[in-house]
């Protein structure tokens, strides 16, 4: 046996302080098909780490680029067409900067989204497959808070309004996809506040108050059995 070939060759060892050091290669527990590999220096994940599928075909879904020790990996996720589904940077295993997620089978950008140590802060927006803006929307600290629109093919702003620690709060209007006002009026906690208008064809049809007040029937006295 050549035992340099052999030594060279050999995957899943551990350094001196029982660290993964060298080529690893993982596999999927029920199956034994191959489920990653990538190279460690004493514990340290370093390069580029690979991940497969749990099929014959193994396809590879995923990879991992490492750098700064380990820290920092910039993470792509393949369909099993090669297609990118989506990329973005990890670190200290939590998304960091901007994320991007892909039409299923496309090059265009269906969802962006920034990230400040794992949770969504700045404005989130979502597209059209066509490339046009769907969605906008603000994140503080992975909740939903200032500004938020949503729009249809053409660019017409349907929904326009604001939230605040997660719910409608504040003014907002609603559109028909000609640009008509559907309805106005307030939010507050994510309930409809004050007076809102209701409009049909861009004219208004009514106005309702918010909370509404719930009347109570008077029952009539039942007289009293002798």
């Amino acid at each position: 046996m050549n035992f340099n070939i052999y030594s060279q060759t050999e995957s899943n060892k551990l350094d001196a302080n029982g660290k993964k050091h060298g080529l690893w290669k993982g596999i999927h527990d029920e199956s034994k098909r191959p489920r990653y590999e990538g190279t460690f220096e004493h514990g340290v994940e370093v390069g580029t780490f690979k991940y497969f599928d749990d099929t014959k075909a193994g396809s590879l879904i995923a990879t991992r680029e490492f750098s700064e020790n380990g820290k920092v990996a910039y993470t792509t996720v393949f369909d099993t067409k090669k297609n990118i589904v989506s990329e973005g940077k990890t670190v200290n295993r939590l998304n960091e900067g901007i994320w991007k997620y892909y039409h299923k089978e496309s090059k265009q950008l269906m969802t962006e989204e920034h990230y400040v140590k794992g949770q969504l802060n700045g404005v989130r927006k979502v597209y059209f497959i066509e490339g046009d803006i769907a969605e906008e929307a603000t994140y503080v600290n992975g909740k939903k808070e200032g500004p938020y629109k949503v729009y249809v093919k053409g660019g017409v702003v349907i929904e326009e309004a604001n939230f605040k620690n997660n719910k409608y709060d504040g003014p907002a209007i609603f559109r028909e996809p000609n640009g008509a006002i559907a309805s106005k009026g307030n939010f507050k906690n994510g309930e409809k506040k004050g007076k809102w208008q209701f409009f049909v064809g861009g004219k208004l049809k009514k106005e309702e108050t918010f909370p509404k007040k719930v009347k109570f029937e008077k029952k009539e006295d039942v007289p009293k059995k002798q």
